[in-house]
């Protein structure tokens, strides 16, 4: 029985400096890594990426394939304003829309995108078959949704030099959090429980994959 649970579902305002910067520290060897499996799948078209953060796998998703169009919704405000600047300094914001938004409501019409993506959030949702069933709606016929979770961004960050980036403030801040998590430590799923959520969605034809650390969902509508 998949059951609604407490979550954090979004970053701490004050946290979002900590989470770019340890973000910004994989995108080679993470989001580089994403970003082209998933314009081996998309040449051209339109994504919506939940929970977005700073923005950087959008970029280097429209980097390798200009006919992409992608908006980016998180529901840190810090971390949008963060993804809209990235995206300029990319060079790249005419293809990109960031926006606040909560994924388990989400403003956009039916059949809106072929292909809606997540990567590390589904252990943050408090109602992940309600978030999927979201992405159902919003997907054309026959797109899909990719969703990564948890995604290798922290197993990829060089602990050291990511701390070393800290200010003073950034490094007190981390801690009060952590020592928050270990009172409401977070949840991931193994594959078997995956399946259990996804086969309370709307969704039919779907494959889950465990490897590394990590679950790969891949739902077609």
């Amino acid at each position: 029985m998949i059951r609604q649970r407490m979550a954090v579902e979004r970053i701490p305002g004050p946290l979002a400096s900590l989470y770019e910067k340890g973000a910004r520290m994989v995108i080679d060897s993470y989001y580089s890594e994403v970003a082209d499996e998933i314009v081996a799948h998309l040449q051209s078209g339109t994504i919506l990426d939940l929970g977005t953060g700073p923005g950087y796998l959008p970029i280097e998703i429209v980097k390798r394939a200009p006919a992409i169009r992608i908006d980016g919704i998180d529901l840190t405000l810090k971390l949008i304003k963060m993804a809209r600047e990235n995206s300029e300094r990319a060079q790249v914001a005419d293809r990109l829309h960031f926006e606040v938004g909560n994924a388990a409501n989400l403003r956009f019409d039916d059949n809106s995108y072929d292909m809606v993506i997540s990567t590390g959030m589904l252990h943050s949702l408090k109602d992940p078959v309600g978030v999927i069933n979201e992405c159902y709606r919003v997907l054309k016929p026959g797109g899909e949704a990719w969703i990564f979770d948890p995604a290798r961004v922290s197993s990829a960050i060089d602990v050291r030099k990511w701390i070393a980036s800290l200010t003073l403030w950034e490094k007190l801040l981390g801690i009060l959090f952590a020592l928050g998590q270990r009172f409401n430590p977070a949840h991931t799923y193994n594959q078997q429980q995956a399946i259990e959520i996804v086969s309370a969605t709307d969704f039919a034809d779907y494959s889950i994959e465990e490897g590394n650390g990590e679950i790969k969902i891949k739902l077609r509508k």
